[in-house]
């Protein structure tokens, strides 16, 4: 999965991109992104790996892309930025709510509802560009005779009866066959998306900023994930020690950082769930699209697993933190075996058995 990271310059887009990867770069001013990894906190692993100590812990983790600012640029560079979105499977919208005398803003006010709005009326205009085009195609194809497949312009007209509503494509109802008729287009708005509004200490602690009704509302309506984060803050827990850290956000009366929780909306939001491998050698989390078979979970660690695929050993988190022994949850009849066409749960422990 491949994340891209929005919104106008001097939003602290950047700086909550190297808080994710923990790769240290420069603003991302211009028009190259910056790639990076994000590990997605789980304390599922954590207490796994207390309890086998391996040799390495791997948590999940989502592939996270720094995109150039959307605001200020001329048409052509738009354009470039748009196509750079089309390339990504969802969205995050950093938006600023902070004040600072020292960081620029873009905007002559601070305005996050307005910042969100005007960036989702871009990706709206996009679609109704791509959407239109086609259709004038198929008319003149039908016009000189051509077969034409009636599925997909049904689907089409439909996106268009949404768009003219000025409403996003992520609310269209489609069947699986209908989903495939239209995937080819990668309309910006029916990505996934979740909006980040950056605060400053003052709005974190008060749980205050412009425009907060709003911009809350819109989203509730929109079915959009909201989260706040002061990146500023962030930055400063992020160069402690895990001690130090505790101490801090135990003053600021806060129980984790924003960016472990924007890691974990980010993985539920798209759907994804988690399975575990365990081990002395290592406890991992594997990551999956939630309603997988075993069988499919089973390729995610290597091609021949799925293919010579035999059986699945499963155990729930929820059974293994209770027995807290492979051996007692076997006494309990807890251990189950599970074929090819098991959905996996998430939070399983599963071994999997194959020949090939």
């Amino acid at each position: 999965m491949k994340i891209g990271i929005i919104g106008n310059p001097q939003v602290g887009k950047t700086t909550l991109f190297k808080l994710l990867t923990k790769i240290d770069g420069s603003g991302n001013m211009n028009q190259k992104a910056n790639i990076g990894i994000a590990k997605v906190p789980d304390s599922r692993i954590d207490f796994l790996s207390g309890i086998f100590q391996p040799k390495k812990t791997t948590y999940a983790t989502i592939e996270l892309v720094d995109m150039a600012g959307t605001a200020q640029r001329p048409d052509g560079k738009k354009n470039e930025l748009l196509e750079a979105i089309r390339d990504v499977d969802a969205i995050v919208q950093v938006v600023r709510a902070f004040e600072s005398n020292m960081v620029p803003n873009s905007r002559n006010n601070i305005e996050p509802f307005d910042e969100v709005k005007e960036v989702q009326e871009e990706l709206l205009l996009s679609d109704w560009s791509i959407l239109e085009n086609r259709l004038e195609r198929i008319q003149k194809q039908k016009n000189k005779g051509a077969n034409q497949n009636e599925g997909e312009l049904e689907v089409l007209l439909k996106a268009r009866d949404l768009l003219e509503q000025e409403l996003p494509l992520r609310n269209l109802e489609l069947t699986e066959q209908e989903e495939k008729l239209i995937r080819g287009y990668d309309f910006l708005t029916r990505k996934p998306i979740i909006v980040v509004v950056n605060l400053d200490e003052d709005q974190l602690r008060n749980d205050q900023y412009p425009q907060k009704a709003e911009l809350e509302k819109w989203c509730s309506e929109s079915n959009i994930p909201l989260t706040q984060i002061c990146g500023q803050l962030e930055v400063e827990i992020a160069q402690l020690d895990e001690e130090s850290q505790q101490l801090f956000m135990e003053e600021l009366g806060i129980q984790e950082t924003g960016i472990a929780r924007l890691a974990r909306i980010l993985y539920r939001h798209l759907g994804l769930i988690s399975f575990f491998t365990v081990g002395q050698d290592e406890v991992r989390a594997w990551t999956i699209t939630d309603g997988s078979t075993a069988k499919k979970a089973a390729g995610k660690i290597h091609s021949d697993i799925e293919r010579g695929f035999i059986r699945a050993e499963v155990v729930s988190y929820a059974d293994f933190v209770e027995y807290q022994s492979m051996s007692k949850i076997k006494e309990k009849g807890l251990f189950r075996l599970e074929g090819k066409e098991y959905l996996v749960k998430d939070g399983d422990i599963i071994s999997f058995r194959f020949n090939v």
